[in-house]
């Protein structure tokens, strides 16, 4: 299962919206076959293992991340293909709470005599797919906000420069990172001030993450990279209804408006984008934005995990923040968040933390 996860994760990048999988049949002792789902559309982890294996996978076990479907879409049922393949065991991770599947697998191999294990590295395979299983089972995306500052948690000087303030093993992770999630999001101030591709340059990727600008006014500059740069989709959220102002922005095939009410305070309602976007497919989102826009959703609660790069620098007291929050006394006493890992990278440090949710 562990062979089975590690094949799964090798899909981060092109997976979305479908689940990271991977599946591993044994023989006896030996690994006859193996694989893992490439891109949505193409054959499932299960089909690439059975096609390796071939005959032998007759009277074998798979070992499986995640629950084999049991419909069809742009594919077949894998669990009737286990089943016509001979399988005669499968040891799945965990189940799959798309209501699609949701037990029907596992069901259907049951009903053809296949002896089914559920719950090996559970924990693991849950990780693995975070952002799938956070749109199936909260309809919202899992919300990854990512930021660089200096040691005192400066973002840019008073004038706004800021490059750079982390080297560049810092800068290329973050390519990883935009890699793995199916849309990058910031605010239209960010556009207006840094004028960013937000789209994946390091590597040559099967698909680029879909662009998300939070803009309830409708003033991105149509000049700007995330109008003009065919090479990742974009969805402008906003918060007008004058299909007029949309046309500009819709000249652009690219480019897809998304209205969206809006709060008390005139900005868009987050509550009701986030199902939005999980209906559209979005399971995993990281904003880089700045610092009023990182305020908000850390204040909002919409936050799962923060990855804070940050650089042996001091901006000094005037420089700009990397969130700007109220004062939280309860802070001192209640430890809403936990850190799941500390790294360096070249003379930076990255730090993840995740919400005690």
């Amino acid at each position: 299962m562990e062979t089975a996860l590690h094949l799964a994760w090798q899909g981060r990048f092109s997976t979305s919206p479908n689940p990271r999988v991977g599946c591993v049949i044994v023989r006896g002792e030996e690994i006859v076959g193996q694989g893992y789902h490439i891109m949505a559309g193409g054959p499932h982890a299960e089909i690439h293992a059975l096609n390796q294996a071939g005959n032998l996978a007759r009277n074998a076990t798979a070992y499986v991340t995640l629950e084999p479907c049991s419909h069809t879409g742009r594919t077949g049922p894998c669990a009737l293909a286990l089943t016509k393949a001979g399988i005669k065991r499968v040891v799945v991770a965990m189940t799959d709470p798309n209501p699609l599947v949701a037990g029907r697998g596992v069901a259907l191999l049951q009903a053809a005599g296949v002896d089914v294990t559920v719950g090996l590295c559970a924990t693991q395979a849950r990780e693995l797919n975070r952002g799938f299983l956070s749109r199936m089972e909260r309809q919202q995306p899992f919300i990854r906000l990512k930021t660089a500052t200096s040691a005192d948690g400066k973002t840019a000087l008073s004038d706004g420069r800021s490059q750079w303030i982390t080297g560049e093993a810092a800068r290329q992770d973050v390519q990883y990172l935009r890699a793995e999630s199916c849309a990058v999001l910031t605010g239209s101030g960010t556009v207006f001030t840094d004028n960013p591709r937000l789209n994946v340059r390091l590597f040559n990727v099967l698909r680029q993450p879909t662009r998300i600008i939070l803009d309830s006014q409708l003033r991105t500059p149509l000049h700007s990279h995330v109008i003009q740069d065919s090479a990742s989709p974009t969805i402008l959220a906003t918060t007008v209804t004058n299909a007029f102002s949309h046309q500009p922005y819709l000249d652009h095939p690219h480019v897809d408006v998304l209205v969206v009410d809006a709060n008390a305070q005139g900005h868009i309602d987050l509550n009701q984008l986030w199902p939005l976007l999980a209906q559209r497919g979005m399971g995993e989102i990281l904003v880089e934005a700045g610092h009023t826009l990182n305020g908000a959703l850390l204040q909002g609660g919409w936050v799962d995990e923060v990855v804070l790069y940050q650089a042996p620098k001091w901006l000094g007291s005037t420089a700009q923040e990397a969130f700007r929050l109220p004062e939280n006394a309860q802070s001192l006493t209640q430890n809403r968040w936990h850190t799941t890992s500390v790294d360096q990278m070249g003379n930076d440090i990255k730090w993840t933390l995740r919400h005690n949710s």
